[in-house]
């Protein structure tokens, strides 16, 4: 069996996912069943052919194909071109494509192999809940997320709980979340003791992460130390004397270390798919501090493993209960069992795996 993945968000949470995904099909065995190939687009910052080539499965086939995030009429017919070209030489039993952009492109050029093949589509977050643009605009992405749907057709697989319920009102829909591989994080797992309690967040500092409420929750509790653990084109916002960014981290071993050494996760999202970020922290047996929206509210159990919070205000008496040692270490192993029950790569892959063969 054949399988193609086409997608154009290769970053963050995403490239996670897909090198987790090369290394579960990548597989010897696996493998044998099922062939994996990858287009994907290196436009996204921090991605390059170079570093693909390095950290992906050598038994899965990369293909750098040149796709836009923006909308481009003359752009992005060149792209299906190029997709449709390299389908029909592939001939695949099944497509699957990630991110809104992908989804778009993929379908248009799944039709053009004129054969009815299965086309599955992972939004893992769709564009329409974004914070930061218009109504109108929000409108404009539903209407063309409805419109490909009912179209070309194609069945969705969401990331999370809330997106699948979301998809079940565009089209026919199935429920895969994200997972980490557990084991291998928590080779990272030390004893570590903070002076001050340390508050930390781990992604690239952009308008989806909010780090100016970041700033303002460092800033709301001068006692307690910030860390944010990455960089990015909104890292000016980030100005609270008890709040330090490290910078880009190329050396992941490096990133898990230092978010082995945090107390609390936070995450300031504005919006999600379903963070992996978060599922890492997890792992680590971090408590988790969010906000309530989609994506966080689908990993976060209130007072199991964490907080939901929709007001700053309410972060007084959550920093107050994960003061103590022994209150955030009964989170955190909530946290472990919660992301070995729910997120674990190795099960939710192989129920792809599994839908794949059905």
């Amino acid at each position: 069996m054949k399988v193609v993945h086409i997608v154009e968000a290769l970053e963050g949470g995403v490239y996670t996912y897909f090198k987790d995904l090369s290394a579960y099909f990548g597989d010897e065995k696996i493998s044998k069943n099922i062939e994996s190939t990858i287009i994907y687009s290196s436009n996204r910052n921090g991605v390059s052919f170079q570093k693909v080539n390095a950290e992906f499965s050598k038994n899965v086939n990369l293909i750098n194909l040149n796709m836009v995030r923006e909308i481009s009429l003359t752009k992005d017919l060149k792209s299906i071109i190029k997709l449709t070209r390299e389908l029909k030489k592939i001939n695949p039993d099944i497509v699957h494509l990630h991110s809104s952009k992908a989804g778009v492109l993929g379908r248009i050029s799944s039709f053009f192999l004129f054969k009815k093949i299965p086309v599955f589509y992972s939004p893992h977050g769709y564009v329409f809940l974004r914070t930061d643009i218009s109504n109108r605009t929000k409108k404009f992405y539903f209407v063309i997320e409805k419109s490909i749907q009912r179209i070309f057709g194609g069945t969705t697989v969401a990331c999370g709980d809330t997106e699948f319920e979301i998809a079940k009102n565009i089209g026919s829909s199935k429920l895969i979340r994200n997972g980490v591989d557990i084991n291998e994080i928590r080779q990272y797992l030390l004893p570590h003791q903070n002076t001050k309690l340390t508050i930390g967040v781990l992604g690239r500092i952009t308008a989806a992460k909010n780090p100016k409420l970041f700033n303002e929750i460092a800033l709301r509790f001068p006692d307690f130390n910030f860390i944010w653990i990455g960089d990015g084109e909104q890292n000016h916002l980030i100005t609270a004397p008890n709040a330090q960014i490290t910078g880009w981290i190329l050396d992941k071993n490096a990133v898990f270390k230092i978010l082995n050494s945090i107390d609390v996760y936070l995450q300031t999202s504005l919006w999600e798919g379903l963070p992996i970020a978060i599922l890492e922290a997890m792992a680590l047996e971090k408590p988790v501090i969010a906000t309530n929206i989609i994506g966080n509210k689908d990993i976060v159990v209130p007072n199991e493993t964490g907080f939901l919070f929709d007001e700053i205000k309410e972060l007084d008496s959550y920093f107050d209960t994960l003061k103590d040692s022994k209150t955030r270490a009964v989170f955190g192993e909530n946290a472990l069992n919660r992301c070995s029950d729910v997120f674990d790569k190795t099960k939710n892959f192989k129920q792809l795996s599994d839908l794949y063969q059905e």
